[in-house]
């Protein structure tokens, strides 16, 4: 299970979802926008506030979103 951290309004995080759902990968998905409390999690995994953070099962971190891969 991957988890994904995201915001409203977020076209990289929506199309990311998008992809991972056309593949079938199944994730946990992290609001920002309604957990706020939670921001400090992506500062610590990426050293910034840039969403869509995707945590991988291995550990692996990507952030921001530039296609499916």
């Amino acid at each position: 299970m991957v988890r994904i951290y995201t915001k409203d309004g977020c076209p990289y995080c929506a199309a990311a979802m998008d992809d991972m759902d056309a593949r079938g990968v199944g994730y946990d998905e992290i609001n920002l926008s309604a957990h706020p409390g939670r921001i400090p999690e992506i500062e610590k995994l990426t050293g910034r506030r840039l969403v869509p953070v995707i945590v991988r099962d291995d550990g692996a971190v990507t952030s921001g979103w530039q296609g499916g891969g």
